[in-house]
């Protein structure tokens, strides 16, 4: 990774240029499965409530611009889930292969702890192989496969699941309970 490369909290400000990174892979990729681009305005909103909810949403800045993002949210939104997150991690495509995302993955792990969730579940759209590679490098486990559940560019997709405990993870009881 270059060293002019660092991560920061994301700002609202930073909205169009994730909606840019996240357009590229919605419109060349299978590593999500929305088939439209996120507006400027639903990334922005996205940020304020990951801010909000004191959930880490996390920009990689290179030379002055947003070069990757990555966030965390609540896993499903009912309260048993409260300890649990997804993790979501867009590199832009001149940026890849470059150490961003490990660098932006390793701190959001760091973040979501912080955050008081206690296991990060990574939801592989397409069963991406550099994706899996990268979760694999920081410690997630394979947790599932679910076969053929997506469709894009005329085929059928896979979904990867994977885990990491973050903290005590279920050693001790959650900082916060459900109610």
């Amino acid at each position: 990774m270059a060293s002019a490369v660092y991560i920061r909290q994301a700002k609202v400000q930073d909205g169009g240029a994730i909606a840019a990174i996240y357009a590229h892979h919605v419109m060349h990729g299978t590593a999500t499965f929305d088939t439209a681009p996120r507006s400027e305005a639903d990334t922005q909103a996205k940020i304020l409530e990951c801010v909000a909810r004191d959930w880490p949403f996390l920009a990689a800045i290179g030379d002055g611009v947003v070069v990757g993002y990555a966030y965390a949210t609540q896993f499903r939104d009912r309260p048993a889930y409260v300890s649990a997150c997804e993790n979501s991690i867009y590199i832009h495509p001149e940026h890849l292969g470059q150490g961003v995302g490990k660098a932006l993955l390793a701190a959001l792990i760091s973040s979501a702890e912080s955050s008081g969730f206690r296991q990060m579940i990574a939801v592989i759209g397409g069963g991406e192989p550099a994706s899996v590679a990268l979760h694999t490098s920081l410690g997630f486990e394979h947790a599932g496969r679910m076969r053929s559940v997506g469709r894009k560019f005329g085929r059928w997709l896979d979904t990867v699941y994977m885990q990491i405990a973050l903290g005590a993870g279920d050693s001790a009881p959650p900082p916060k309970e459900p109610t």
